[in-house]
């Protein structure tokens, strides 16, 4: 059995250079897929909330930007969230930053050098207005 190369000159065409299948080719990845990545992580990381609370959503703008000589995609994301009251709502929204980064990172392979939280609304935990005397 003769290589590409071998082959190619054999019909008088130009060597053919060989190049590993892990290089072939070009990947792209819409907006949209680490829209969903990015709000899928942020539900994971809010956790379990009140039946009328909205799902975390985001929004992703995706950016070409130069790394040590190569372009390399960065997404910078803007995810809103509602948390349940009373919590510590800094380390929550930490939270959702540091999962939003993992799971861009991870299933993307991009870079998340911005994540902005953004809190929409408070949710009293279950029996915290009646005990206080407020109904809505």
């Amino acid at each position: 059995m003769t290589s590409v190369s071998a082959q190619a000159a054999e019909v008088g065409g130009p060597a053919a250079v060989v190049v590993p299948p892990g290089e072939r080719g070009a990947t792209w990845i819409a907006d949209r897929v680490v829209t969903k990545i990015a709000s899928q992580a942020a539900r994971e990381a809010v956790g379990r909330l009140p039946k009328d609370a909205a799902r975390p959503y985001a929004h992703v703008v995706v950016r070409p930007q130069a790394a040590e000589g190569a372009a390399v995609d960065a997404a910078r994301v803007r995810v809103h969230v509602e948390l349940d009251y009373p919590c510590d709502i800094g380390s929550r929204c930490a939270a959702v930053r540091r999962h939003v980064v993992e799971r861009v990172g991870a299933l993307v392979g991009m870079e998340v050098p911005e994540v902005a939280v953004h809190v929409e609304r408070l949710h009293p935990a279950p029996g915290q207005g009646a005990a206080q005397g407020r109904t809505r």
